[in-house]
């Protein structure tokens, strides 16, 4: 057939006859959603949601995982495609995918990229996917046939996996010459999501750069820049099973991808990604921003001084930053956030290191990154450009402090080593780990002071390291045998016409009488047992296992909302309880993971019995969240967005945008918003809605493809019918969210809420914990106490004691006192206003303390110096409460008698005798203080250390006439 499709874009930007990036991406789209009835899906952000072991969305399939796996809601916008088409924003950084330490040094390698891709759910395989791939490549972009080369699967004996000779056959009909259909093995043609999951052979088109009628069939798959993949086609139709074998799939997927700078540089006539205009404005951007020569694209050995690698490095990076922050990824101290931060720290030191720019040139550019994407990717002009430059700038200024300080940290342990010994690897790693020092910069410096790394050592240390943060993703996958249903259970489920759980009892509940809940029976039957990753018709006693039921009034783990607790019993039999540890939800079952006391079978009916209080305790925290995310949205500004929630029976904890410390006043008024709104005692309105009505709420923030349809609106004190009222403006008054969440009924019951901790997780992101009913109005109380403790304290302070002691006595409770308050429960913003406090009483004190030493010194001065009548040595003894005051009178006698040599002892109470010398700088370098002092110490079978001019040190009393003459005759050898 014809192609009746044209380009249908914003105008050219690109070179003469070429179309600009814009168009291309377009291109895609339009081709897929208006030629094959794709569905269009807006990129999702880089953030992955719901998969802790990603750091970063890597590829455009990350989002549809639910649906491969088979775990996606049955009743959500999710499960409903069967084709779609998306340009997904991609960051390759850390992790199984990292081509960070690539990028610069070839002119392909990105750390963020933008992967366009189309996929089919259960619908079309291979002969459309290959066919729809081939007409885009050859007849709307029109590359020439003869440059395109593809790749299938050519088998694994070891597996008993047969050639793909289906795909082949479909290239073949295409049209494709028999010599540019090539068979590659598992290594390039068969793509697996991990280590177990879904995964199948896959196809690659390949694109010769050179062309000119040659043969390229050699060069594929074999690293050449002049023959590259563009497009990979994967035919998911395999899991891959925990033991390693493969099992067919029930149910066939397509998932393509193709990276658009690559496809862009091929259609713009370009040999490098960086030539074309997707990073050509951010290049002239870099160039107008320092010193030095225009970007020429050289590479390796030609690019002198690393100018152009520099170049690379900086329009990537400063890319990637744009997108992660974008999407509330912000630089910090782990997972993705450390891993931007090392993203940014890099392109910090190309900046300043390479090209000489000043401060504040890779913030410069994030306008012109906006202006590039801004299009595709409209979030990244709706998050204003000031508030990413000035994350950029902070963390620029925090990294070039830290570069001082890592500098002197080398400097200073170098000068401390024994010669011809390695740099000790604990040091290294500390100014890596924690002063997010570059690895390769501590080597570099190492070079230049002749020095090697103990490099055995230091890698020791990244294994125990990593081994530490993988642990906790190893034991968390272990239990997931008996709750997470795998692929083919809930194929095996669908299959033999299993239901899924009916779970809306968990929301049958109502108050009393009296104000207390009252939650309705719930008798349900056991369909099915899942124990090690299998479905079971029955389970013996000890052994663990996940109960699949009917119906259930068990709240599964979800929307950040802890799972209920509780047991179930059979029917007919009271003295037998099944104590349920966890509840989970996947693909529209609810398990209830129980050890079973007795043998438990499908068929057997069971009463649920849910623990009440727990449940209770969780609605009042959960409800108090959306309190807590409508008072801060009021308080702080409608740009303040949640990032995240957990509520538990204990607490709650909520993560949320700020643009800078939320202070004392703003902590005090978010209570006041909330206690406002418990006092009025607003009902709680609950009401299942339509998705396609939701969309209508304005202030409703938006809504995931995973939440069930139709969607649960939970809205305080406005009943939701007027909310869905055509141009209502109610739910920006009040808090309205979706959530699936359980809920009390009036959040008079809640009594009290207290912001009990407010800290920065990373720039960007705040996090508070807080308490509600009998918790918060104890730590209301504890603060109270705590508050009349401090002002007692400040009433001592201000009767001003002359004595070193009691000051010293009331410097040491300040101490106390300011742990005390760091670590105990109470309001946030009454602990930094008695931090603030504390922290004024400490300065008064240790200034009270450091006064009255230095008039104990000047009076113990003054009475040796007239004593030894200026003599050129003074040796003497004096008593002093504290080595400080006896330097203080050291450091007094030689002010007073500038040529004077000085050493004291003082005997103490302990019987450990203080030691202090100074030596006038007339004596240097014949006569060393910190020689003297080791002398007179190691008399005293004591230790000693200092400088040349001041040292100080101790010993015992049982020899100190000794120490003296020692001191003595020291200072007469020297002089």
């Amino acid at each position: 057939l014809a192609v009746p499709w044209q380009w249908r874009c914003s105008p050219r930007r690109g070179g003469s006859g070429c179309p600009p990036a814009g168009q291309v991406r377009t291109a895609f789209l339009r081709f897929f959603q208006e030629r094959y009835s794709h569905r269009c899906l807006p990129s999702a952000p880089v953030r992955p949601r719901g998969d802790p072991r990603l750091l970063f969305v890597n590829a455009g399939m990350n989002q549809f995982k639910p649906i491969f796996m088979g775990t996606v809601h049955p009743r959500s916008e999710l499960a409903q495609h069967r084709r779609v088409v998306n340009s997904q924003k991609c960051v390759r950084a850390g992790g199984k995918h990292n081509d960070l330490e690539d990028v610069g040094r070839d002119t392909y390698h990105h750390t963020f990229f933008e992967m366009l891709g189309n996929w089919s759910f259960g619908d079309y395989f291979k002969e459309e996917a290959c066919s729809m791939a081939w007409e885009l490549l050859t007849e709307v972009y029109e590359i020439p046939k003869d440059r395109l080369y593809v790749t299938y699967f050519g088998g694994d004996a070891s597996l008993g996996l047969s050639a793909d000779e289906e795909c082949r056959d479909v290239w073949l009909r295409l049209g494709v010459p028999a010599s540019h259909v090539l068979p590659f093995a598992m290594k390039d043609n068969f793509w697996e999501m991990g280590d177990t999951g879904p995964c199948g052979p896959c196809t690659e088109i390949h694109y010769d750069h050179v062309g000119g009628g040659r043969n390229a069939a050699a060069l594929v798959n074999q690293g050449s820049p002049d023959v590259v993949e563009i497009w990979n086609l994967v035919f998911m139709q395999y899991n891959r099973e925990v033991e390693g074998n493969l099992l067919p799939l029930p149910q066939h997927h397509v998932d393509t991808g193709m990276g658009l700078e690559r496809l862009v540089t091929i259609l713009q006539n370009k040999r490098s990604n960086y030539d074309t205009d997707l990073f050509t404005p951010i290049l002239d951007a870099i160039h107008k921003g320092c010193g030095v020569p225009p970007y020429r694209g050289l590479v390796g050995d030609s690019d002198v001084g690393g100018v152009n690698m520099a170049y690379r490095v900086v329009a990537d990076h400063v890319r990637t930053l744009c997108v992660c922050i974008t999407d509330g990824i912000y630089p910090g101290f782990s997972g993705a956030e450390l891993v931007l931060r090392r993203i940014l720290r890099r392109a910090v030191r190309f900046c300043s290191e390479v090209l000489h720019a000043p401060p504040g040139l890779l913030a410069s550019l994030v306008p012109t990154v906006v202006e590039v994407l801004g299009d595709a990717y409209p979030e990244l002009t709706k998050n204003a450009d000031q508030q990413i430059m000035d994350i950029i700038n902070e963390n620029e200024a925090a990294f070039l402090s830290s570069l001082k300080r890592g500098r002197r940290i080398i400097e200073r342990t170098v000068q401390q080593m024994e010669p011809s010994t390695n740099f000790p690897a604990e040091v290294a790693w500390s100014l890596y780990g924690n002063l997010g020092f570059p690895l390769d910069l501590i080597d570099l410096m190492l070079e230049e002071k002749g020095i090697s790394l103990d490099s055995a050592a230091f890698n020791e240390l990244a294994l125990k390291d990593a081994k530490q943060k993988a642990g906790g993703l190893q034991a968390g996958q272990l239990d997931d045998r008996n709750t997470c249903l795998d692929v083919h259970s809930l194929a095996q489920l669908q299959s033999n016409d299993v239901p899924t759980t009916d779970d809306s009892p968990k929301y049958t509940y109502r108050l009393g009488q009296h104000g207390q809940y009252e939650f309705s029976p719930c008798q349900a039957t056991v369909l099915m047992l899942y124990r090690d990753q299998s479905l079971q018709k029955e389970v013996g006693a000890g052994q663990r296992c996940g109960v699949i039921l009917d119906r259930t009034n068990f709240y599964a783990e979800q929307g950040g909302q802890a799972c209920d607790q509780g047991y179930m019993i059979r029917v007919g039999q009271q003295d037998v309880l099944f104590p349920v540890e966890s509840v989970h939800l996947c693909g529209g079952y609810v398990i209830h993971e129980v050890t079973a006391v007795e043998a438990l079978c499908a068929g057997d009916q069971v009463q649920l019995f849910v623990d009440e209080a727990q449940r209770v305790a969780c609605m009042t925290n959960h409800t108090a969240t959306h309190l807590l995310n409508f008072a801060l949205r009021h308080v702080l500004g409608d740009n303040t967005e949640q990032r995240g929630s957990h509520v538990t029976a204990e607490r709650l904890r909520f993560d949320f945008d700020t643009r800078g410390p939320v202070t004392v006043e703003q902590l005090q008024q978010v209570e006041q918003v909330v206690q406002d709104v418990i006092k009025r005692n607003e009902v709680v309105h609950m009401a299942e809605v339509p998705l396609t009505l939701a969309r209508r709420v304005q202030g409703l923030r938006a809504v995931d493809e995973g939440y069930p349809d139709p969607v649960r609106i939970v809205s305080l004190g406005v009943p939701v019918e007027t909310l869905l009222t055509r141009d209502s403006e109610a739910a920006m008054q009040t808090s309205v969210e979706l959530c699936c969440g359980t809920h009390l009924l009036q959040t008079g019951a809640i009594e009290d809420l207290a912001i009990i901790n407010e800290r920065q997780l990373v720039k960007g992101i705040s996090r508070v914990i807080a308490v509600t009913g009998g918790q918060a109005k104890q730590a209301r109380e504890v603060g109270q106490c705590l508050a009349m403790e401090v002002d007692s304290l400040s009433l001592r302070m201000k009767q001003r004691n002359s004595s070193i002691p009691e000051m010293q006595s009331l410097s040491k409770e300040v101490g106390q006192l300011t742990q005390v308050v760091g670590n105990t429960a109470m309001p946030q913003w009454q602990r930094k206003e008695l931090q603030t406090v504390l922290k004024a009483l400490q300065r008064t004190a240790n200034t009270a303390i450091k006064k009255l030493e230095m008039q104990q010194a000047e009076e113990k001065a003054q009475s040796l110096l007239a004593k030894h009548c200026n003599q050129p040595i003074i040796i003497d003894t004096v008593p002093a409460d504290s080595l400080s005051i006896l330097m203080k009178v050291v450091n007094q006698l030689c002010d007073k008698s500038p040529g004077t040599s000085v050493l004291l002892l003082s005997p103490q109470v302990s019987g450990e005798v203080l030691c202090a010398c100074q030596v006038s700088k007339n004596c240097l370098p014949v006569f060393s203080a910190a020689d003297w002092a080791v002398a007179v110490c190691t008399r005293m079978e004591g230790k000693a250390g200092g400088s040349p001019i001041v040292a100080k040190g101790s010993g015992n009393a049982k020899d100190m006439q000794g120490a003296l003459t020692a001191a003595l005759e020291f200072a007469q050898s020297k002089l």
